[in-house]
């Protein structure tokens, strides 16, 4: 045996064990199997999700991104993500927050920030066509911003620069130069915020989809109805029935989203929150007057006091976003009522079919009532019959004559007869019988 080759010392297998205690410590060793498929569900539960992004230049382009990364890209709580949720079912609803507008209309499941729109990548032809949309409409904003733009360089002469008296000018996170003042000035208008281009897109989408429901709608309930009234059948009574049904379903969903534009327009706080690019120059301009405050020391009670003024200067005007919820809320009340007279037709319609089938009934009542009569009176006769029948020897029966026995014949028949006309006329004459 080689003595130059000797085993490894005890402490050298402490050593080993220590390094691999170490290493466990340190969080380098190899997981288990628990962990791994622990870690997996984690992972299945918070899986990621395609979106799709719309930026403020149009641009369109796809990203997987967790619950998680959502929340802190749009400071939206887990409870607002799950009106997103394709798989759950929430009624219509617009929600503002802090840093973004929850939008939960129809086939519309969006994130709206100042920057960008977030939606649920689908397969949907309605969510490309809202997508479609969305980029004309920015990029023939942008068009009309540049044109603008160019209009007031050309009636200010060249100026580039206003006096500092005048209204301060700022861009907001899309580019666009706007006025910190008064709406009106120097012939400019006030551009339409990149949020509520957005919002306005997703209303006239949902409004879109909602009219071309209701048309097509129409469409098939009026003939059906008609046809329904001038004849009553199983296949026109199992086709007005899926109408109806087809009818509550729509006349539910626009009266939530008529609800819903009708409770922001109560709630002026709740429209103010919509406003993400005023809050952005809130912000930037607070920070701005804390840096010159800790600038000049001296002038602190001053610069609160200025701040507190440019902060009520700058709160956003409601006035712009009411007028547009009402543009579209009167669409969505025209829509309801057109389903209401909808609904109002369908309703004469069973009420005049009621009224045909109570007529038929009452048809087979008074059909009943001279049946009824005529066995009465016929039954009538046949007790003379039987009275005849009976065992009993008369003279009649002596008699060598058929005139006796024919006689009595028409005798019965023709009493019967003019019982049943008495009990007919009696009838009419009661307004029993309406034929």
């Amino acid at each position: 045996m080689d003595r130059n080759h000797q085993p490894p010392a005890q402490g050298d297998h402490v050593h080993d064990n220590h390094d691999h205690d170490h290493d466990h410590c340190h969080g380098k060793a190899a997981p288990s199997s628990s962990t791994i498929i622990h870690t997996q569900a984690r992972r299945k539960a918070t899986g990621t999700r395609s979106w799709l992004i719309i930026s403020e230049s149009g641009e369109l382009r796809t990203e997987d991104m967790e619950k998680h990364s959502i929340m802190r890209r749009t400071g939206l709580p887990a409870r607002d993500l799950r009106v997103l949720d394709p798989i759950l079912s929430y009624p219509s609803s617009i929600l503002g927050r802090e840093r973004a507008i929850v939008v939960n209309l129809e086939h519309i499941k969006a994130i709206i920030t100042a920057s960008e729109v977030l939606m649920v990548n689908t397969n949907s032809p309605l969510v490309f066509q809202f997508v479609q949309d969305l980029q004309r409409r920015i990029s023939s904003s942008r068009e009309a911003e540049h044109r603008e733009m160019e209009d007031d360089d050309r009636a200010r002469g060249g100026m580039t620069s206003l006096e500092t008296d005048g209204p301060v000018q700022y861009k907001d996170s899309g580019g666009r130069s706007r006025n910190s003042g008064a709406v009106g000035g120097c012939g400019s208008r006030k551009v339409l915020p990149f949020e509520f281009g957005a919002l306005e897109c997703c209303l006239e989408s949902a409004g879109r989809c909602l009219e071309s429901e209701t048309h097509t709608l129409e469409e098939e309930a009026y003939p059906v109805l008609d046809e329904l009234t001038s004849k009553i059948s199983t296949l026109n009574l199992e086709r007005a029935r899926q109408i109806k049904s087809r009818l509550i379903a729509i006349s539910g969903r626009v009266q939530k989203v008529r609800d819903e534009l009708e409770h922001l327009l109560d709630d002026d706080n709740d429209m103010a929150e919509m406003y993400l690019t005023e809050k952005l120059l809130n912000r930037s301009l607070d920070m701005s007057s804390s840096k010159e405050g800790e600038e000049r020391p001296g002038e602190q009670s001053e610069d609160e006091e200025s701040k507190f003024d440019t902060f009520a200067g700058s709160k956003p005007d409601v006035e712009e976003l009411e007028m547009l919820l009402e543009a579209y809320f009167a669409q969505i009340d025209g829509i309801l009522q057109k389903l209401s007279h909808l609904n109002e037709y369908v309703n004469d319609t069973e009420d005049c079919i009621n009224i045909m089938l109570d007529n038929k009934q009452n048809q087979l009542l008074q059909m009943g009532v001279v049946l009824s009569c005529a066995n009465m009176i016929i039954n009538a006769g046949i007790v003379i019959v039987g009275l005849f029948g009976m065992n009993i020897h008369i003279s009649l029966f002596d008699s060598t004559s058929y005139t006796k026995f024919f006689a009595t014949v028409w005798g019965t028949v023709g009493g019967c007869i003019a019982l049943f006309v008495v009990a007919f006329g009696w009838g009419k004459k009661r307004d029993v019988f309406s034929f």
